[in-house]
């Protein structure tokens, strides 16, 4: 890297989660920057559910702060502090990247396309699949939606918080009829069994799902970052599962989160009833 980087004109984009230690988007998205000749940098930064709003008004101030990247737990919170947002992460309530706009911030959801982009890098297709999925946070309703946009015949969504399950397979029923339905633990009979919990990044951290009952011909894929082959992803490669880890899901999305925060895509804004829908789905 150039010796006088940074300079007084470098733009600055961060990324807030609680924790924010496991995060590979500093270096990884820095160097993206840097390949495109950009002079910009990611920074960490570490803020609490509670000062999450003050945080986000504060940065729009800062001028050379050009967008924000945002993991667990902001993720829906995030969402109610944009003033539009792309259709996807609008249908979801939930934000993993916002960019500057006039008034405020603008958001998207990269996360069902890395997810499910980084599992066709292993040659499995989702479509005409049954699929389990552990997790239906900010992250795991992107997930749930792209699973199902990309054809799977049948989606099972489980989570420990079942009102927020019910919620999110509620809004997807209304678009993939008949294909999304609230599940459990047990993965037996689904081709992809998908974690998008935080289980597995803190030791003695329980499973997402009943790992026991993995079989080999299962395809298994999981959100977590650190440690680099979590507990989940080391027990379906010792019963032969295929597997997608969450740094190789980063890995999948993070040319496009360096296209939002650069480039001018026209968001779209909620009305009045969409805002009430994306509310109820954050409570």
């Amino acid at each position: 890297m150039d010796a006088g980087f940074p300079t007084g004109a470098t733009a600055i984009f961060p990324i807030v989660g609680d924790p924010v230690e496991q995060v590979k988007s500093p270096a990884a998205i820095t160097a993206i920057f840097a390949a495109r000749g950009e002079n910009a940098v990611c920074i960490p930064m570490q803020v609490s559910p509670a000062d999450l709003a003050g945080l986000m008004a504060s940065l729009h101030a800062v001028k050379n702060v050009g967008g924000i990247l945002v993991t667990v737990p902001h993720k829906r919170a995030a969402f109610l502090c944009c003033e539009t947002w792309t259709d996807r992460a609008q249908f979801v309530g939930a934000v993993n990247v916002l960019r500057r706009n006039d008034k405020g911030w603008t958001g998207d959801n990269t996360d069902g396309v890395g997810y499910l982009d980084g599992i066709a890098r292993h040659g499995f297709d989702v479509a005409g699949k049954r699929a389990l999925l552990a997790g239906c946070g900010g992250a795991g309703a992107a997930i749930a939606l792209e699973i199902l946009n990309r054809g799977a015949a049948h989606l099972a969504i489980h989570d420990l918080d079942i009102a927020r399950r019910d919620a999110v397979v509620g809004k997807l029923a209304q678009r993939f009829s008949g294909r999304v339905t609230a599940g459990g633990a047990d993965p037996t009979g689904f081709d992809l069994v998908a974690n998008a919990t935080p289980m597995g990044m803190k030791a003695g951290d329980p499973m997402p799902i009943e790992s026991s009952a993995l079989r080999p011909e299962q395809f298994v894929a999981c959100v977590v970052t650190k440690p680099e082959i979590p507990p989940l992803i080391e027990v379906a490669r010792r019963l032969g599962c295929r597997t997608m880890t969450g740094s190789e899901m980063f890995d999948a999305q993070a040319e496009k989160l360096a296209d939002f925060l650069l480039a001018a895509a026209p968001p779209i804004r909620r009305s009045a009833n969409e805002e009430g829908l994306a509310e109820n789905l954050v409570s």
